[in-house]
């Protein structure tokens, strides 16, 4: 059996096309999105109607929650930017797009061969806000997620991929469809990665495997939709591909 994993797309159409390109030549059972789908990018409605028409279990991300709810529940407060684009956001959706991220849940669960489960979430099976690196000391990483050993784990929200032994089970980050970025960058200025990241889950005969996989993406295509958008602060998200180019 195997599993395509994708999360974090953050409104970014073109890079989800990409990894659905790559997808599609090769082979996976299922499609499990990860959360933070819609909210950040130039593209929330054309995200919206590619996971719909996939049909594929979407977890609830904190950036989907604050789309719908306009109420931060991490420690960050938004910036007067961040409200404007969410508002802008919205105005692209429609009453049943509305409807469609409301019903992202906050955990999905997948049985695997062998008797194992796949639990999939967003920041841990507990909160969307939750973070996992991989730098986190042991004693909070099997806190977050000691209950559920059992089980093979996966969780975004870092948008950095990750491998992590949990007991007899693991736990796997696949890195950020729609804004990868290197976490050591000594910036700023902030610099996004030119490809989008996703992993696919084997699991046959009592063997697990982890694919990470970095397709590359059409960086100008994403310029010209972001430039023509009319989305607020289009002009930082050229900048992060094209540094030194007028937005």
């Amino acid at each position: 059996m195997r599993i395509a994993v994708i999360a974090d797309i953050h409104g970014n159409g073109v890079a989800l096309d990409a990894v659905l390109a790559d997808l599609a030549a090769r082979t996976a059972d299922r499609l499990v999105c990860l959360g933070d789908a819609v909210q950040g990018g130039a593209q929330p409605a054309e995200v919206v109607a590619r996971l719909r028409d996939l049909g594929c279990p979407v977890v609830l991300g904190n950036a989907d929650a604050w789309l719908l709810i306009g109420r931060a529940t991490g420690a960050e407060t938004p910036s007067e930017e961040q409200h404007a684009v969410r508002a802008w956001s919205l105005a692209q959706l429609s009453e049943a797009d509305r409807a469609f991220i409301a019903g992202f849940a906050p955990t999905f669960e997948l049985a695997l061969p062998a008797g194992r489960r796949l639990l999939c979430f967003h920041g841990s099976p507990a909160s969307f806000d939750d973070i996992l690196l991989p730098g986190t000391p042991e004693d909070e990483f099997r806190r977050l997620l000691g209950a559920h050993a059992a089980a093979v784990l996966t969780g975004g929200h870092t948008h950095l991929p990750q491998l992590r032994r949990l007991g007899d089970a693991l736990f796997f980050n696949p890195g950020s469809v729609g804004l990868a970025y290197d976490h050591q960058q000594p910036g700023p200025p902030f610099r996004a990665d030119p490809w989008a990241e996703y992993a696919i889950l084997s699991a046959e005969d009592g063997r697990l495997g982890v694919e990470f996989r970095r397709v590359p993406f059409d960086v100008a295509a994403l310029i010209r939709v972001t430039r023509a958008s009319g989305m607020p602060g289009a002009g930082a998200i050229v900048e992060r591909y094209r540094p030194g180019e007028p937005a």
